[in-house]
């Protein structure tokens, strides 16, 4: 219901020793409400028909009277007036709002025990917090009785934002919905359905509701969907599960949580006591300091990044990054002084010169694949002689010739540069089921000839040619078995030593000749 100013309420008791239950819910302001009673006036009829008068007639003979007050209350905590054995007569609730218009909620009833249209809390109430992430949280809370016992269907809506906790869900409906929207046609309200005023012996036309100023709220409970956010509230249920992880949170930021159990049958709620937490701070990025003239291996979680710093000790005039991705492709960026120079992504082995300027610091951000995780070798200098990793073609494929296979033997051929290198070959006989899955596991361009058994070692050879359209080279494969598979690997290696490997080549030897 709507209240722009004051609004009271009457209804009727008949009989002494009745049970009364009377609750209101605020929403968005608090109230100044009491509830008083007049003793009924003695039957005024001249036929003594035993009929009592109506309800309209009686109010006007006692209303000017003062009645006994027997509760009051001002906030805007959900308060309750109980009372297991009630006098006759006409009960009267006079509501105030001392702010501004607002909103509220009535339930009435005199079948308190049978009704029970609130969800009854748990004798633990509260919400854990059993883990706390960056950007998550999980909260953990006790079942409503209602539903555990009563077996009642019961659905629990969460609700998170940065201010404050909410008292009731009627007082997160009240923010979530615009202000226009609250005003709608008076029709009978939320909670004084035409079964409570039957109840009370009060008409159930939409008239009777239209003169005791109820107005229809427009927030309504029991929603399966998320209510539409609007400032950094958010409320979803999540039917009756009794743990939920609240994701898509920022870090370091402090979050308030309110749990409201949901009768789905009576539309009405309970709140739980609300928690608050803060996220965990975003991880501080560990900066891995460069050696000039040394590798330094990194890696990357998949979507992760790392951030390599290189100050030079001397002054310089170039500087040379060297970056051999070993897997898939990496995104670089290089900053000089907080100036981007550089960003590129790198597949293989990838040589970048810059600049130098005096006294300068580098900043590497190093950002890693969608795909998996990221391996990576990278070499910072002010040397450019000197180079540890060796120089790659632009096609690291291994060709095979199937015109020249034989049940023994197989010939391959790979392309070279126009620097001087030593390549060796090594070759892994594999099943017949042998798959580009496990293939692509191998493909760690990083792992070198150390890793490989001796057994494996086919041969090694120096070769380069000047003219690189001529720098390919042959070599037929010998001692195999008919009919079987095998996984063949080129490594070049490089004047420091290390080595990068061209892409695996899987054949086969036939199996008749």
């Amino acid at each position: 219901a709507c209240l722009l100013d004051n609004v009271k309420y009457f209804f009727v008791v008949e009989e002494d020793n009745t049970p009364l239950a009377v609750t209101v819910t605020p929403c968005d302001a608090p109230l100044e409400w009491k509830l008083s009673v007049q003793e009924l006036p003695e039957e005024a009829s001249g036929e003594g028909s035993g009929e009592p008068e109506p309800l309209e007639q009686q109010k006007q003979q006692i209303t000017n009277e003062e009645g006994t007050e027997l509760f009051s209350y001002k906030g805007n905590d959900v308060e309750y007036f109980v009372s297991s054995s009630s006098p006759s007569g006409l009960y009267q609730l006079d509501l105030l709002s001392t702010e501004k218009d607002t909103h509220f909620k009535v339930y009435a009833t005199t079948t308190p025990e049978s009704d029970q249209p609130y969800p009854e809390l748990p004798y633990d109430p509260r919400i854990d917090v059993t883990s706390l992430g960056r950007t998550t949280v999980t909260l953990a809370w006790k079942p409503s009785p209602t539903a555990s016992l009563l077996k009642q269907p019961i659905q629990y809506c969460i609700v998170i934002n940065k201010e404050h906790n909410f008292k009731s869900l009627c007082a997160v409906e009240a923010k979530l919905s615009s202000d226009d929207a609250f005003m709608m046609a008076p029709k009978p309200g939320l909670d004084f359905s035409p079964f409570d005023f039957a109840h009370f012996g009060f008409p159930t036309d939409n008239n009777a509701g239209k003169e005791r100023g109820f107005l229809k709220s427009s927030s309504k409970f029991g929603r399966q969907t998320s209510s539409k956010p609007r400032v950094d509230l958010h409320k979803v249920c999540i039917g009756n599960k009794n743990i939920f992880t609240v994701s898509d949170l920022k870090p370091d930021t402090q979050y308030y949580f309110d749990m409201f159990a949901v009768n789905t049958n009576t539309n009405m709620s309970t709140a739980y006591v609300g928690t608050f937490a803060r996220t965990k701070e975003e991880a501080k990025q560990k900066t891995v300091e460069l050696k000039d003239g040394k590798v330094t291996d990194v890696f990357i979680k998949r979507k992760g990044a790392k951030f390599l710093r290189f100050a030079p000790v001397s002054s310089h005039q170039k500087v040379t990054f060297s970056v051999h991705s070993c897997l898939d492709a990496v995104q670089i960026q290089v900053r000089r002084d907080g100036k981007l120079l550089l960003s590129q992504n790198v597949e293989g082995v990838r040589q970048f010169q810059l600049r130098g300027k005096a006294k300068a610091k580098y900043l590497i951000r190093l950002k890693g694949s969608k795909k998996g995780a990221s391996v990576l070798k990278v070499l910072a200098t002010t040397r450019p002689n000197k180079q540890s990793f060796p120089s790659l073609p632009e096609d690291t494929r291994i060709k095979a010739f199937d015109k020249l296979r034989t049940c023994s033997s197989v010939t391959v051929a790979w392309l070279g540069t126009q620097e001087r290198n030593k390549f060796c070959i090594y070759k892994k006989e594999v099943d017949d089921n042998y798959n580009e899955e496990q293939k692509k596991r191998e493909q760690n361009q990083c792992l070198g000839p150390d890793t490989r058994k001796k057994s494996e070692k086919v041969l090694c050879k120096y070769f380069h040619s000047q003219n690189i359209q001529k720098a390919v080279t042959t070599e037929t494969i010998r001692g195999l078995q008919p009919g079987k598979s095998y996984l063949l690997d080129v490594y070049v290696i490089g004047h420091g030593g290390h080595s990068v490997k061209y892409q695996s080549k899987l054949v086969k030897t036939r199996k008749f000749c």
